[in-house]
């Protein structure tokens, strides 16, 4: 493939407002989602659950693309219909989580390195044969006690950038995921630091390993104070704390950064979007979208709970948190719509 056309899918993926629908949680995370809300934990029962968010009506208003697993890339509608078919028609690109979880690092303890590089070459063109147009690889950094270490950093950075060039030689846009987690009582200046310095690494390796930068999307997450700090800054303080760590590190080259959510609520990680994108849109080089998950699936499925009788009001609820990111990105959201 062309480098033009990855060039074009990754523009495409950050176009008209819209964003990422992260809906590749592993078989694991999806069963203990269920398993909270007591909806079985079985293989229809989540192939029902992805066909919910795929048949939602105009979902594709608001989503350019949908991450899928493993499982799901190859599930259908009950009428038999490709998920990757129902998504294309619908106007979102198809793509595909390709790491295999992070694991405790060997040496590192309290770390974790993302596995999923042996095999990856031939795993990439099964999932572009099957209409995959781009791909996801998580890698996961603890602040704690002296973490993260520079070891740390370098393996993880490394290994997204070999993902990263060898989803490019498949023709896949690789989305780069380094997530600094909000767990833990570290100050947003701590998260700050350490986000630039991930990112910077990150950047170092993709330089490295040869990856076109304007054929890929940056996932980070924001800069926030850790879940348990006694501190939690506004909206405002956020989107300018986040802002200023991505100019120091992100190239202009860079065609979208699209946020995960970490675990924030649906309504916060609207609103500090929202809030980039008030204060600093006209400004930057890059778009500022978003890649959510629980942000954009929760609601609806605390509706669904596994009751056939609830699609549609769930299917209601994933379009309207759809709908208020996109919002977001155009600096348009508030509270009120949360109301409507």
């Amino acid at each position: 493939m062309s480098a033009q056309t990855l060039i074009d899918t990754a523009r495409t993926l950050v176009a008209g407002d819209k964003g990422l629908l992260a809906m590749d949680e592993s078989n694991p995370t999806c069963n203990k989602r269920f398993a909270r809300l007591g909806i079985p934990q079985t293989e229809e029962a989540r192939r029902a659950w992805r066909e919910l968010i795929v048949t939602t009506p105009g979902l594709g208003q608001s989503i350019s693309g949908a991450i899928l697993y493993d499982e799901t890339i190859r599930q259908q509608k009950k009428d038999g219909t490709l998920f990757v078919k129902v998504l294309t028609d619908a106007g979102i690109i198809p793509g595909i989580k390709v790491d295999t979880g992070a694991k405790a690092m060997a040496g590192h303890p309290g770390e974790k390195i993302t596995e999923g590089l042996d095999g990856l070459r031939g795993r990439l063109a099964e999932y572009a044969q099957m209409g995959a147009r781009f791909a996801k690889w998580r890698a996961v950094i603890v602040i704690g006690e002296g973490l993260p270490s520079r070891g740390c950093i370098e393996a993880n950075a490394q290994t997204l950038a070999r993902y990263a060039a060898l989803c490019q030689e498949a023709g896949l846009v690789p989305v780069v995921e380094p997530e600094v987690l909000m767990d833990g009582g570290h100050t947003l200046e701590q998260c700050g630091e350490v986000t630039e310095e991930v990112l910077r690494t990150v950047f170092n390796q993709l330089y490295t390993q040869r990856v076109m930068l304007e054929g890929m999307i940056l996932k980070p997450n924001m800069v926030l104070p850790g879940l348990t700090c006694p501190k939690q800054e506004t909206v405002d303080e956020v989107a300018d704390a986040t802002v200023r760590c991505l100019l120091r590190v992100v190239p202009a080259a860079v065609p979208g950064i699209a946020f995960l959510s970490g675990g924030q609520s649906s309504e916060l990680a609207s609103a500090r979007l929202n809030a980039m994108n008030v204060r600093f849109k006209s400004q930057l080089p890059w778009a500022l979208a978003f890649s959510f998950a629980r942000a954009i699936q929760q609601p609806a499925l605390q509706i669904w709970q596994g009751e056939e009788a609830h699609v549609l009001a769930a299917q209601q609820a994933l379009y309207h948190r759809a709908r208020c990111n996109r919002a977001a990105r155009r600096g348009e959201y508030n509270a009120t719509m949360e109301k409507t």
